[in-house]
């Protein structure tokens, strides 16, 4: 189906800010360009930072496994050093290339967790740090709007150098410690992972081909199979260690099962009374955001509704008749 008015309306306000950024529009001429070192150039975030400081003007050069250029050697001669490693690989990197890294020059991160990356960079280096972690992945489309966080470590110049240039690509900067960084991302990335890994493998053990319930599938239903197949198609040495090395992981974990646990007695019991003082509980927690939440998921869900309009048949005969209920699914 064609894409609405609004939706072509919005990609070419994006399109537009993405071009003026690659054009450097937001970067004052007093800036002077740098050589950029992006450990790990290679990878999917190694790529992303590449092409983002490259898009800036700014001299870039990368090594991976695969590269003539070694790491302590680009390090030496890099104003920017930047680690983009598999967090499993980050705090053996830096102890490496941080004392070749020149005291006037930046050390910096793009790892998940920041705790540990951050005590590495500013045990093994006199240079300047900043820890960051790009909040999105390498294959968006626009960088505009998303968000990056940024972990100030040592030198003040250096930090706001950094923020300038990705204040200049159209990210949003939230500045915090590692500490909060890390308690943050264990709700933003571990329980919201785990969540999705549940789903994946509660379906996958219901004994149902995935197939079959598409005979049967709402809005809301698609939009979170979407979102979980997805998952499931990338790549479990990513998504291991951002969660099991995160400091609250345990907790995060413990929390989840013993709401599972309470729900499913509620349900299991029938108990309308305790289902109905959840939802108050949670509603309350959410507040105002609720509204917003509505408004915002509706318009995915019709999105949702464009994609696969047509492209069903329209009649599907199933071996046995679901049952009803008592009403429909609510989007």
């Amino acid at each position: 189906p064609a894409p609405s008015i609004e939706s072509i309306y919005r990609l070419i306000i994006l399109a537009s800010r993405e071009h003026q950024a690659k054009l450097r529009a937001e970067v004052p001429l007093s800036v002077n360009p740098r050589t950029v070192a992006v450990l790990g150039g290679l990878g999917g975030m190694g790529r992303c930072m590449a092409q983002l400081f490259g898009d800036l003007g700014h001299a870039v050069m990368v090594t991976d496994v695969s590269t003539e250029l070694g790491n302590v050697e680009a390090a030496k001669a890099a104003d920017v050093v930047i680690v983009s490693v598999p967090i499993e690989r980050t705090v053996d990197v830096i102890r490496e290339v941080g004392p070749h890294v020149r005291p006037e020059a930046l050390l910096m991160d793009v790892t998940s967790i920041k705790q540990e990356p951050m005590a590495a960079m500013m045990a093994h280096t006199k240079a300047s740090v900043v820890g960051t972690h790009p909040m999105f992945g390498p294959g968006l489309h626009t960088l505009q709007g998303q968000r990056v966080v940024v972990c100030p470590g040592r030198g003040d110049r250096w930090r706001a150098w950094v923020e300038q240039m990705f204040g200049a690509r159209g990210l949003v900067i939230t500045r915090t410690t590692p500490e909060v960084h890390d308690r943050m991302m264990s709700i933003v990335q571990v329980l919201n992972h785990f969540r999705t890994q549940v789903m994946g493998l509660a379906l996958s053990r219901m004994g149902v081909p995935f197939e079959e319930t598409l005979a049967f599938t709402s809005p809301a239903y698609l939009l979170e199979a979407y979102v979980t197949a997805r998952h499931f198609a990338q790549d479990p040495a990513l998504y291991g260690p951002l969660e099991m090395r995160n400091p609250d992981v345990g907790r995060v974990t413990e929390t989840f099962v013993d709401a599972a646990s309470e729900l499913g007695s509620v349900l299991s019991s029938q108990d309308q009374a305790h289902f109905a003082k959840i939802f108050d509980e949670v509603r309350a927690f959410f507040g105002d955001f609720s509204g917003e939440a509505e408004e915002r998921s509706q318009h995915l869900i019709d999105r949702v509704v464009e994609l696969t309009a047509g492209r069903a048949p329209m009649a599907t005969d199933a071996e046995s008749e679901p049952s009803t209920g008592t009403g429909g699914e609510s989007p």
